[in-house]
Order: structure tokens, then sequence, then C-alpha cells
């Protein structure tokens, strides 16, 4: 298994004590439906958890597993978790499926249909119904075209579901990195880049490696933003008068953080064990070398949250959509990861409960 995933847990004894996990079926005119469609074929996976899906009725989609797949379906799919593994529950969004959705581009139509899945899968997760949350990948194209204003699933997450602080975690082969900024033009992320922004990103990363992956004293290793991380005020002030500071507060709270760290040499120092985690200061800074050693097997999981939410680390692919050639190593890799979280986070409440 994947070195950043966690040691598994013993099977369950009972298939009712299998957590309950609800899956967004990602924009349907891109691979999200066919990776969900071909991870769900797999015993292996089925027998991590229960599962919920939410997306449109399954002759538009479940074919692309390659093998059958049986689903619960109907009115109320979502009450009465059984225990069975062998059944999907299926949860339609009202007015989804009425018109065919071309594979292949983004779409107004694909956008909609698209959010409307992932408002529905957080709604079940609100209510309590699902323990967690695997979403497949949207079109933030295709969300414009739709009209909504969230630029990713981050933001909409954290608006629906009241979080003030989320961050954006990756994990993928030996390296594990959160972002402070997300989506935003690289001359604005550089603008928003304050110790509270930089303070908050590291809170969350601490609290993260400590409940999901059982390390009890992370190493945070934090970026600086400039070449060299600065050069000591040579090549810009940043690290001197934002990432400096706040590395200083984290540590006055507790939090093990090195740097700022010249980003050119941190992720070597992070794959030969150094750091249990990078601080990124922007997107690009900490995804291009993740997603370089892991493309197909890397995991975004949102910290902040009020319930575990894990996803595939990878887009739309609408040049390959409906062509059956799709990985879904990834999107195996996100219920795997999600499966584990929560089972740590239940094994931690009952050691609280004896105590």
């Amino acid at each position: 298994m994947n070195k950043m995933f966690l040691t598994p847990f013993p099977k369950d004894s009972s298939m009712t004590n299998l957590p309950r996990l609800g899956i967004s079926l990602g924009d349907p005119a891109g691979i999200g439906p066919e990776v969900v469609a071909k991870a769900l074929a797999d015993p292996a996976v089925r027998r991590l958890a229960r599962f919920a899906v939410f997306g449109p009725p399954a002759d538009a989609w479940a074919d692309l597993a390659g093998t059958p797949l049986d689903f619960l379906s109907g009115q109320g799919a979502l009450d009465a978790w059984d225990g069975r593994v062998e059944g999907v529950r299926l949860v339609v969004p009202p007015g989804i499926g009425e018109a065919e959705i071309p594979r292949g581009r983004p779409t107004a139509e694909s956008g909609r249909a698209a959010v409307q899945f992932i408002l529905a899968a957080v709604e079940a997760a609100r209510t309590g119904r699902t323990d967690g949350l695997v979403t497949a990948p949207i079109s933030k194209e295709a969300v414009h075209l739709a009209s909504y204003p969230w630029p990713g699933h981050t933001e909409l997450l954290a608006e629906k579901f009241g979080a003030p602080e989320v961050a954006m975690m990756f994990a993928g082969g030996p390296f594990r990195v959160v972002l402070v900024t997300i989506h935003l033009a690289l001359v604005e992320a550089i603008r928003s880049l304050t110790v509270k922004r930089i303070l908050s990103a590291m809170r969350l990363a601490d609290d993260a490696l400590k409940r999901f992956f059982g390390i009890e004293v992370p190493r945070l290793g934090v970026l600086g933003l400039n070449p060299h991380a600065g050069e000591a005020g040579r090549f810009g002030h940043e690290e001197r008068e934002i990432i400096a500071p706040a590395i200083e507060e984290a540590k006055t709270a507790g939090i093990c953080a090195f740097g700022p760290l010249a980003p050119d040499t941190a992720f070597h120092q992070a794959a030969q064990g150094k750091f249990d985690l990078l601080v990124a200061m922007y997107h690009d800074q900490g995804l291009i070398p993740l997603k370089t050693v892991a493309f197909d097997s890397s995991v975004n999981i949102t910290l902040g949250l009020p319930t575990v939410r894990t996803s595939p680390d990878h887009g739309t692919a609408y040049d390959i959509a409906g062509r059956g050639i799709a990985n879904p190593e990834s999107m195996k890799q996100a219920i795997r990861l999600a499966v584990e979280i929560i089972r740590r986070g239940r094994a931690a409440a009952r050691t609280a409960g004896r105590g």
C-alpha cells in the first residue's frame, strides 16, 4: 500500500459497523462516473464500507464498470442502512436524468448536475446519514457555466458546512502537502498571504496529522515563497515579514515547525523523511512535485470540515471520458483513506470513552 496511508484496521466483525460512505459522482461529462463505477466493482473496495452514490440514474453510468453493479434506490434509500454490502444506495437528486448530458466537454448542464450531486451528498452528511464523503472530480468551467459562484469543491463545502477555516491537504507517494492559498491567480495568492492565514493552515495540518494519521508530534516543513526562501531579503521580504512570524507563533502554540524552507530543496528533504508534511504558499508550489510522483494515486483531503471528505487528485479528463480507459486507482485510494480516517476517529472516541 502507498506510504501515505495508515496501517489497515482489522475487519469489523459485523457489517453494520462498516462506515457509511457517500460518493458524489462528479461531472457526468468527465471520467468521474467511470472511476466510481470501476472502484465499486472491486470486491476489495466494496468490503470496506457501505456506499451511497449521489448521481444520475444507474443506466447513465453503471455500465462503465465493465461488470454489473447492484443498487438500492428510491425514496428512503438512506434511511434503511441494514449492513448489506452487496447493495449500493443510489440517490438521484430531483430534476437529474431528464436529459442526456454529452460526455467529453463542459456544459452548463453538466456543471449543474455535478453541483446537485455534491449538495445532496452534503445534506446526507450534515444530517448524519453518512459518515464521510468522497467526491469525484468536477469542472470549474462547467460550474461557472451553470452560474454557481464556487471556484471549486473546497469553497462549496466550506460554505455548506459552515466551516470558518478550511485547507486543502494532499497525500501521495512520500509527500503530504497543505496549501495556504488555493484557487487564486498567482499574483492574488501572493497578495493574500498573511500571518493569520499561514498559521491557520499550520494548525489544521498539525491537527490532521494527529487525528487522521496518528502522528503524535507532527513535523511541519514550511516553504518560503521566493527562490532560496528569499535569500535573507535579496529576493523578497515575505519570508521575514510574514512566513517566519507565522512559524514563531505556531511554535509558541506547541506546533513543531521548521522554516521558511527553500522550496527547491524541501521536497527532497521530505522524501528523505525529515518532515511529515510540507506547508506550501500557493497551489502549484505544492502540487507540481506531488503530482509528478503520484499522479494516479494521490488523494485530496479537506481539513476543517465537521465530516471526512476525500477525493481523487485529478480532474475530469474530458479527453478520455467514456472510452473505458480511465484509471480508478486514485478514487480507490480516496475511498480507502476516508474509511481509515473514520475508523481511526471511532477508535479514538472509544478510547476517550473508556478514559
